[in-house]
This record gives C-alpha cells, sequence and structure tokens, in this order.
C-alpha cells in the first residue's frame, strides 16, 4: 500500500529540509500527490490574545515573508508544485487537520525535535498534529542545530 496524497507541514527554517526530503522519497516513483502547507499564526495568538496595539502590518509582513519563503523552498525543490502549496493564518494543528481533510490527503508529514520534559509540555506541533489527525501522521525527526 502506498499513500496517494501527502501533506507536508513546514515552518519555512531550514530544519525543513529533511521533512521535505523524507516526503519526495515517500512519493519517488508514484502517482502520489504532494501538497505543502505553513501556517502563519495569528501574532495575538502569541501574545495571548490581549494585545493592546494593532499587528495587522506586522502581520501581512511576516505572511509575505512567509510567501517569499515558500516560493524559494518550491524553487529548491522543483517536485513541489506551486499549484499544490498552501499559505494560511491560523493555528496550525487546526490548519493542517481542516486542509488534510479538505484535500483528501492520506498522509500528513511533519517535522518533530522529540522534545520531552518541559519543551514537551509547553507544546509541539507535530504532537498537535498527531492528536485528532483525520489520517496516518509521519514524525520526521529533527535534529537541534547548535
Amino acid at each position: 500500500m502506498y499513500y496517494e496524497h501527502v501533506l507536508v507541514a513546514v515552518d519555512l527554517t531550514e530544519e525543513c529540509d529533511p521533512v521535505v526530503k523524507r516526503a519526495l522519497a515517500l512519493c519517488e516513483g508514484r502517482e502520489t500527490k504532494l501538497s505543502l502547507v505553513h501556517i502563519v499564526e495569528p501574532m495575538a495568538m502569541a501574545f495571548g490574545g490581549d494585545v493592546p496595539m494593532d499587528l495587522s502590518q506586522l502581520q501581512q509582513q511576516q505572511f509575505d515573508q512567509a510567501k517569499e519563503r515558500l516560493d524559494r523552498l518550491i524553487v529548491k525543490y522543483p517536485a513541489l508544485k506551486k499549484e499544490f502549496s498552501h499559505l494560511t493564518y491560523g493555528q496550525p494543528r487546526q490548519e493542517i487537520h481542516h486542509l488534510a481533510k479538505e484535500q483528501g490527503c492520506d498522509l500528513i508529514v511533519v517535522g518533530s525535535h522529540g522534545r520531552h520534559g518541559l519543551a514537551l509540555l509547553l507544546g509541539s506541533t507535530a504532537n498537535d498534529v498527531l492528536h485528532g489527525a483525520p489520517c496516518d501522521v509521519l514524525a520526521v525527526h529533527l535534529i537541534k542545530r547548535t
């Protein structure tokens, strides 16, 4: 059995390369559709939702920078197609689950630092995505660069 539609969730840092490479390897030589997603979290969420200033201009700059980085990633990996790339605002877990359902994905690929202890308690996108996912989830172990 192989996957028909893989959704790769990336954070657009250099650390996302192993995640993209693993997804590409899974799809190699198959008729597998590969979609790419990056979620821009609303700045208000980072500040607990109660921000005494308008962050819309900063949020737009953040979105524009993410779009540029996503475009560069697509150029770097020609097997990724712009028409199958998604850039959206929201909470990563919810948006990734929604997109996976909407697009009929049967695998989500995310990076994981394998945190434990306090870092795990503070949250991990990979852990969040795993819980309640509408399909299989592959967490690619990432090695923290020092």
